[in-house]
């Protein structure tokens, strides 16, 4: 099978050291300024500087995410932030704003530059067009099969990169009005009020035919997969998160790591229940999906009955004193207890 890097998230100091020493061959951060995460905690100038380094010396790829739209008066402080990373050694830049991008590939023709996933790029005729704008990766929108995807890398010369775990926007490729208009945050601006997880109600007329978290869809979990998906000639695979804990980070990389090694030694290809439950248990919206990569799913892709972290299932309450509140349950499963 041909090689494919594991690309994971890095929201903050931690979690790059999570990535890098649990197995990630490249990692991607945002600055204070200008991306999709600016809820993250993020690198100023000087840990920028030193995220690069600690990762480099580690044979680790850097990616730098100035993945917004960014507004005509911000274009010289956002070409700045990237003269900036650019000395400082990082590999690519990962662009949404077409403006930005076309600016950048002309004052640094050295510096890679990877078209975002929302830039909405679903398509062989999307993926030549930024081929021929000077884009060394496309990272295609989620919305795409694996049929689709395949079709793509055998023709082109350009390197693909897909999502393989994580959340799933409800919206094209996190191409969300919604938060702007509900929330007063703009998910294209990096403040992403998540307006998908919310409760709503489904109505005809004056009758409710469905209510709950109807737009909150379940992560994407690629594992049982994964052969299927290094055979399409796909060159990265990326693990979202950088809203999530260094623990969330170290965890995800390390098995897909496992996993992928698994697939490229010629040995059978079997996942292994323990490494399921690990996943599900670091963070799971009611269960995975596969999200468009094996088809669409419909409403088993989503999760209406809570929109965050579900935790597993270990067992039943059997009693409930009230007046003491005191819980006796059964577990099926070893629970480990903590101080």
């Amino acid at each position: 099978m041909p090689n494919v890097e594991l690309l994971s998230p890095v929201g903050e100091w931690n979690s790059l050291v999570a990535a890098v020493q649990n197995g990630a061959n490249a990692v991607y951060f945002g600055a204070n300024e200008f991306n999709a995460r600016m809820n993250s905690t993020n690198f100023n100038k000087e840990e920028l500087a030193k995220a690069i380094d600690y990762a480099k010396l580690r044979d680790v790829k850097t990616n730098l995410t100035l993945n917004i739209l960014i507004k005509n008066n911000e274009f010289k402080e956002a070409l700045e932030l990237v003269e900036y990373a650019y000395k400082s050694g990082i590999d690519a830049i990962i662009v949404q704003d077409l403006g930005l991008a076309m600016e950048i590939i002309k004052n640094f023709p050295d510096l890679d530059v990877h078209s975002s996933t929302q830039m909405t790029i679903y398509n062989l005729q999307g993926v030549k067009e930024v081929e021929k704008l000077g884009f060394k990766r496309c990272v295609l929108a989620r919305e795409l099969s694996i049929e689709e995807i395949k079709n793509i890398c055998k023709n082109t010369s350009m390197e693909i990169e897909v999502f393989i775990h994580g959340a799933l926007c409800i919206c094209y490729s996190g191409q969300c009005l919604m938060s702007s208009i509900i929330g007063g945050r703009s998910g294209n601006r990096g403040k992403c009020a998540g307006t998908c997880r919310l409760p709503y109600s489904l109505l005809n007329h004056n009758q409710v035919l469905d209510k709950g978290y109807l737009l909150s869809s379940k992560d994407v979990c690629t594992l049982d997969i994964l052969p299927e998906l290094i055979n399409t000639g796909v060159k990265s695979f990326k693990i979202e998160g950088r809203m999530k804990s260094p623990k969330y980070v170290g965890l995800v990389t390390s098995i897909y790591r496992k996993y992928i090694d698994l697939a490229n030694s010629g040995k059978p290809y079997i996942v292994e229940q323990e490494d399921r439950e690990k996943l599900m248990q670091i963070f799971n919206r009611g269960g995975f999906s596969t999200g468009y990569l094996k088809g669409k799913l419909g409403k088993e892709m989503m999760y209406k009955f809570k929109p965050n972290h579900m935790g597993i299932y270990v067992g039943e309450v059997s009693n409930y004193n009230s007046n003491k509140g005191y819980v006796k349950f059964k577990t099926e499963k070893q629970i480990n207890l903590r101080r």
